[in-house]
Formats: C-alpha cells, sequence, structure tokens
C-alpha cells in the first residue's frame, strides 16, 4: 500500500455516508447441503442426504449484499419474477434496508435460482432455474424511466451484467449517458456477450477469461499479453479505466499511458464465488468517495482477499477491512 494506513480509515469510514445504485440481474443462490453415505441403484451418482436448504441473493443481488455488509446506502434496480423466491429476496433486502422501489416483478419470468448441492464441502452438482431472455419493451422504457429519476441522486453507479436479460443495450446505454451527464463514477462487471458495449464508463472489472473473450481472444500473448489486452480493451472501449483480475496473481489496473499491478494477498483460499462481486462493490464505492483510483483498486483487492478466505457467496465489513490493513 502506497498510502498510510489512516488514509484508507478515512476512506472506508466515508462508506456509511455513500449512495450506490446497483443495476443488473438478480438471482438467489441456493444451498444443499448434505451427507453422501451411498451410491444411488438408478445411476452411478452419490445420494445426498440433504441435512440443511438456505437462500441467499445471488447475482447482482450479492453486490447489493456487498455494498450492504460495507455500510453504504443502497438502491437495487432489477427484475424479479411473481413468486415465493423473488417475494423472499425483496423481504431480505428490505430486512437489511436495502431500497428496492426500483425493482420489476415481471409477470412472464420467474426469479432465477442458481442451486448448488454440497456434500462434506464438495460441490455435487449445480441446476439453474432462469429465463434469460432479453426484457420485453414496456419493462425496458420503465427501467430506463425510473433510472433517470434515480441516478442523479446516487453517488455511484454499478452494472452487474450476467447476461440474463436484464442489461440490454438500450438500458445501458441510457445509463451511461445519464451518469456521465451528472458525473457519477459508473463501473461495470461484465459479460462477454456485451463487451464491446460497455463504452465510456469509468471501470470495467473483467477476469482474464472476460477479457480474453471480450477482446475474442483465445490466450494471452507470450510477451506482454496482459499488457497488450489491457490496453487493448482501453482503446477500444474508451473507458477511464480498465481492472482486470487474475486470482491468485492478483490485479492490474489500466489506465491512460500506464498500468499498475496490485499482487494478490497471500492467504488461504476456501472459495472464489462472489470474490468478483466484492472487487465491484468496494472498487465503486471507494471512488464515491473520492478515493484515486489506484487507492480504490488496492482496497477491492485485499477485500478480495478477505473473501475467497469464507465459504460461499460471502461479503465483507468496515471493521475486516481496517484489521486486514494493520497486517500489510
Amino acid at each position: 500500500m502506497k498510502k498510510n494506513i489512516s488514509y484508507y480509515h478515512k476512506i472506508i469510514d466515508q462508506f456509511s455516508k455513500t449512495k450506490i445504485l446497483v443495476i443488473g440481474d438478480l438471482m438467489v443462490d441456493r444451498f444443499i447441503r448434505g451427507k453422501v453415505s451411498r451410491i444411488s441403484p438408478e445411476a452411478p451418482v452419490p445420494v445426498v442426504k440433504v441435512k440443511e436448504k438456505n437462500d441467499v441473493p445471488g447475482g447482482a443481488g450479492n453486490v447489493t449484499k456487498n455494498l450492504n455488509s460495507l455500510g453504504a446506502k443502497v438502491e437495487c434496480c432489477g427484475v424479479i419474477g411473481i413468486d415465493p423466491v423473488g417475494e423472499n429476496l425483496l423481504n431480505e433486502f428490505q430486512r437489511l434496508q436495502i431500497g428496492t422501489k426500483w425493482i420489476v416483478k415481471d409477470p412472464d419470468r420467474s426469479t432465477i435460482v442458481k442451486s448448488r448441492v454440497i456434500a462434506e464441502h464438495q460441490q455435487v452438482v449445480r441446476f439453474d432455474d432462469e429465463d434469460d431472455s432479453q426484457l420485453s419493451l414496456i419493462l425496458q422504457n420503465e427501467i430506463q424511466g425510473s433510472l433517470k429519476k434515480i441516478i442523479k441522486d446516487m453517488d455511484g453507479i454499478i452494472l452487474s451484467d450476467y447476461g440474463k436479460g436484464m442489461i440490454t443495450k438500450a438500458i445501458l446505454k441510457s445509463t451511461i449517458l445519464q451518469a456521465r451527464h451528472y458525473k457519477k463514477p459508473i463501473c461495470v462487471d461484465p459479460k462477454i456477450e456485451h463487451f464491446l458495449s460497455y463504452k465510456n464508463v469509468t471501470c470495467i472489472t473483467p477476469n482474464i477469461q472476460e477479457a480474453l473473450g471480450g477482446m475474442h481472444r483465445l490466450k494471452l500473448n507470450s510477451n506482454g499479453g496482459l499488457i497488450s489486452l489491457g490496453e487493448e480493451i482501453l482503446q477500444k472501449l474508451k473507458c477511464h479505466s480498465v481492472l482486470i483480475t487474475q486470482g491468485e496473481e492478483g490485479m492490474t489496473l489500466f489506465e491512460k499511458n500506464k498500468f499498475t499491478h496490485i499482487p494478490a494477498k497471500a492467504q488461504e483460499v476456501y472459495d472464489v464465488t462472489g470474490a468478483g462481486d466484492t472487487v465491484i462493490a468496494v472498487l465503486t464505492l471507494s471512488l464515491a468517495c473520492n478515493a484515486p483510483l489506484i487507492e480504490a483498486a488496492r482496497l477491492a483487492n485485499l477485500a478480495a482477499g478477505i473473501v475467497i478466505g469464507k465459504l460461499g457467496t460471502a461479503t465483507v465489513t468496515p471493521d475486516e477491512l481496517k484489521d486486514a490493513l494493520k497486517l500489510l
């Protein structure tokens, strides 16, 4: 870390005064846990005796929950179905005092559920119940109208795109225009299929595979491949910055005419699920508190190191961030 610890504490202490809007694909992560003691006589698969089931916000919902855990005031814009799963998700957000006014109920689709069957800490199978068709024009127009009302009052915007129909080209374009008009930082957790549409954003945060896929590359070049990839994205999308996450290798921040590699913080890795959600939450929240890009990225890297040491789609708190700063 280039700054002293008290500098980062000042940023973290501003989190609770900051308003962030999350726009994206809402879903529920369902965890079904149990034990395996035999193989099924019907097929060569394990029989899991279920001991516990629990649902948590997933996708854009996990980004929202990360921001809430960090103390931010959060508004969420997304789509759910008219079903018990969607109602439970709304109830959970309301319990956490997350704004749900801008969440739309679509009678033509069900709330997305990703179910993971886990036996003895090992994921046996995952099955997804989802409708990833594009939103109707009526819903798109309704959402765009809502965004025009709310963006001016936010301190930062996150686009959490999982390719499930919420982030259409029309919604993407109007959201970026509104954010730029009101001079609000807007960061994108991208989907490969939409990659070239994320133009003029503050920061895009792909992992290596997303960055390669988005630029139609199969692999990194042998010499300086990551650097040329990041610079190409920066130029192609005309964005202010690119933050490529690299798992245990850390992350690299690209800005005009410069790049900075931020090594991962060494610790045992338990589960990388949702680490990207934590990165974009801390990055955007720090930028909304007027932190310079590089310092926002360093805090995001630190937060990612905390959540990968937890099981499941985890979050991080301001106190955990401050404790981690002591170890640097």
